[in-house]
């Protein structure tokens, strides 16, 4: 006889199971094969849940833990443990294992990036053609957008940076500065080791995705 399915329904007397579809199949009638795989994936995914709850207390202590050290750093020596946003690093005694809170922007970009935009195609245009080819290809890498509508942002940054003496392109920078608005931050943790202090920082990796 075979085993009845944790996710079966009744119907009946006699356990079904609902595809994809949703519509209601008899367990009887499911191949053995999807049945084990079934079994396996929710197997899985119930680990995985299980891992991601532990995963998300211990970062919400390992923050706790750090916050409470400042305190007592700043209450005890009058000293003040971190940056000005929220970033610190933090080393061992022996300098082989070391924690490193960062605080990111969030940020978005407004209807000044489209006049940007336009001022730089000006500027472009204006150039010779054969001159600037790697400044064109960074142009076109920053505003050729993503799935999501969103600009390159690391290449955006890269492209204010670049000094030129012309009128047109340092009012299209000021464009794409003012478009740039802070709507709140991230704090990630990470975690670092090595095995002597002259070596090389190894991180532990917590991201299956890079595991």
């Amino acid at each position: 006889m075979t085993e009845r399915h944790p996710a079966a329904i009744d119907v009946g007397g006699e356990p079904y199971l609902r595809d994809a579809k949703g519509n209601l199949v008899p367990q009887a009638s499911v191949k053995a094969a999807d049945l084990l795989m079934d079994e396996m994936v929710r197997g899985v995914l119930k680990d995985a849940r299980a891992l991601s709850e532990r995963i998300s207390a211990f970062k919400g202590a390992t923050f706790e833990r750090v916050g409470a050290l400042q305190e007592l750093i700043a209450q005890q020596y009058n000293a003040t443990l971190g940056g000005k946003k929220g970033n610190i690093t933090l080393t061992s005694f022996d300098g082989c294992q070391k924690i490193q809170v960062q605080v990111a922007d969030l940020i978005e970009f407004g209807p000044e990036l489209q006049a940007a935009k336009l001022l730089i195609d000006e500027c472009l245009a204006k150039w010779a053609a054969g001159s600037g080819v790697e400044l064109r290809a960074l142009v076109s890498r920053v505003f050729q957008v993503d799935q999501e509508g969103k600009v390159n942002r690391a290449d955006l940054f890269m492209l204010l940076r670049v000094e030129i003496e012309d009128e047109r392109w340092n009012r299209a920078m000021d464009a794409v500065r003012e478009s740039i608005r802070v709507i709140g931050s991230r704090t990630y943790v990470r975690f670092y080791e090595r095995d002597a202090p002259d070596a090389a920082w190894q991180g532990v990796t917590l991201d299956l995705a890079s595991a």
